[in-house]
């Protein structure tokens, strides 16, 4: 069959990031304008003569050169000689992303960058994402086979090969550069859409996860104070349906039909707001938010949400920090085998445990009084605690734990897993091994005392982490031996 292609163009090196960039968003304008016009002349005027076909354009570098780095960096540099390369999709999304880490690779390789077309066809799907006016109809609607002349999504070559550490290469030898291809990421940026409501770009860097609604409300009340702020450096907030606020005291409809895991943003000019996703109860939950979020290489995640108090010590309302996880989720196991060990980042418990001093004004042996670390447990049964307790309760006491609920460890879990630095700070709801059980009188007058305190402590954790700069927020414990340059 014919290939129809759009005119070939060479590769071509570049010392500047932002050229770079430019030339990125050229080379994937022109791949994307041309399948979304001969996708729309066949549905007008029906099959085209050929197979009609378009490529992502990608990123090379290549280096001769053992080149020593900083060895505190854990990104940024490549672990050999070699040729290293990656897809790229959505350019204008990712622009400051690409920049950054087009520059930081510049400066310690004192190598070019090269930028070209790939070999890896963009599905026609994802092409037109972008375009409101356009829809790919579904299997049967046309009168020819889609998939016989434009390209589709294939699960086949979309999958995590690279971050689960399974020597992917490209189909030329070259090693990744990134985490994720360009077909993994077009295919998460469309999942985030559907399950979160709210357009891919407006997620900003530091990301809370919560399993209440009550703490979508304080975080709404929590972002029109900010707006009503002009030096709080916040621009906007959106909600589910993309609605967005600029005013403090604007209305923000909710959307007739609540996604799955409903998502909202405080935003700030160059992106380093906070988002906030109900991502609801139980770890397939946490685990579906966290593959699609990890794409957009978010600078830290934290769960923050209710557990059950697994100690006769602790008192509803008590905090944990979560410094282990014991993984009874199994929703990761066959990506992420349950011996391999989720570290604590320094980073986000000095982060987590100066946010709770400064919101409860405790310090040093006093904080112990209502907070403790210690080992969080995550478990894919909620009645756990009808089971027989020579299983998951023996369990909980020989590894020690403190906590219980249903999808710390599985964040904890992505985030190691995708290189996104991640924590978890829970409130204690419930303690049902000691007879309180979360009963509807006790969880009103516990939400109404506990939920503004947790958020507040979460948010300035946030503030505390974007303040740090970049390379000390990136753990070198995220990274393994053959790592890949980006972040």
């Amino acid at each position: 069959m014919k290939l129809i292609t759009p005119p070939a163009a060479p590769h071509e090196s570049f010392i500047d990031p932002g050229a770079a960039v430019a030339h990125l968003q050229k080379l994937y304008a022109e791949a994307t304008g041309f399948l979304r016009s001969a996708f729309l002349e066949a549905l007008t005027k029906g099959r085209p003569a050929g197979r009609v076909r378009a490529y992502y354009p990608e990123i090379r570098v290549t280096t001769d050169s053992y080149a020593r780095t900083d060895s505190r960096l854990s990104f940024g540099h490549v672990a050999e000689p070699g040729t290293y390369a990656t897809t790229i999709t959505r350019p204008d999304l990712y622009q400051n992303y690409l920049m950054q880490q087009i520059g930081i690779l510049m400066r310690n390789h004192q190598v070019p960058v090269t930028i070209g077309v790939s070999s890896t066809p963009m599905p026609v799907h994802f092409a037109v994402a972008g375009d409101d006016g356009v829809t790919i109809p579904q299997e049967g609607a046309l009168d020819f086979v889609l998939r016989d002349v434009f390209d589709v999504p294939d699960l086949a070559t979309t999958n995590d090969d690279i971050a689960n550490g399974l020597h992917f290469r490209y189909p030329d030898g070259a090693a990744p550069l990134a985490t994720f291809t360009a077909q993994r990421i077009d295919y998460s940026l469309a999942r985030l859409a559907h399950y979160t409501a709210t357009n891919p770009r407006h997620f900003q860097n530091f990301v809370l996860f919560t399993n209440y609604q009550f703490y979508v409300e304080e975080f709404e009340a929590h972002a029109r104070h900010m707006l009503a702020d002009p030096a709080s450096g916040y621009t906007a907030f959106v909600g589910p349906g993309n609605v967005t606020i600029t005013a403090p005291d604007a209305p923000l409809p909710a959307p007739a039909k609540m996604p799955q895991m409903p998502a909202y943003h405080l935003t700030r000019a160059d992106g380093g707001g906070v988002t906030l996703v109900n991502i609801g109860v139980g770890p397939s939950n946490a685990k579906t938010a966290t593959d699609h979020i990890a794409v957009l290489r978010p600078h830290a995640w934290i769960m923050v949400g209710h557990c059950a108090g697994l100690r006769n010590s602790q008192n509803l309302g008590d905090f944990v920090l979560g410094h282990a996880y014991l993984r009874e989720d199994h929703v990761l196991d066959d990506d992420l085998p349950p011996w391999v060990p989720i570290p604590a980042l320094a980073e986000i418990q000095v982060a987590l445990e100066h946010a709770v001093e400064e919101v409860t004004e405790l310090s040093g042996y006093e904080l112990k009084r209502i907070m403790r670390t210690g080992t969080i447990a995550s478990i894919d049964n909620r009645n756990w605690e009808l089971s027989d307790p020579r299983g998951p309760v023996q369990r909980l006491s020989q590894s020690r734990a403190v906590a219980l609920d249903m999808e710390s460890a599985t964040i904890a879990a992505n985030g190691f897993r995708f290189r996104v630095p991640y924590g978890t700070l829970l409130c204690v709801s419930d303690k049902p091994l000691h007879g309180e059980l979360k009963l509807p009188g006790m969880a009103s007058d516990f939400y109404k005392t506990q939920v503004a305190r947790h958020l507040q402590i979460g948010l300035r954790a946030m503030e505390l982490l974007r303040d740090m700069p970049l390379e000390r927020m990136h753990s070198r414990k995220l990274r393994s031996f053959d790592e890949t340059a980006f972040l």
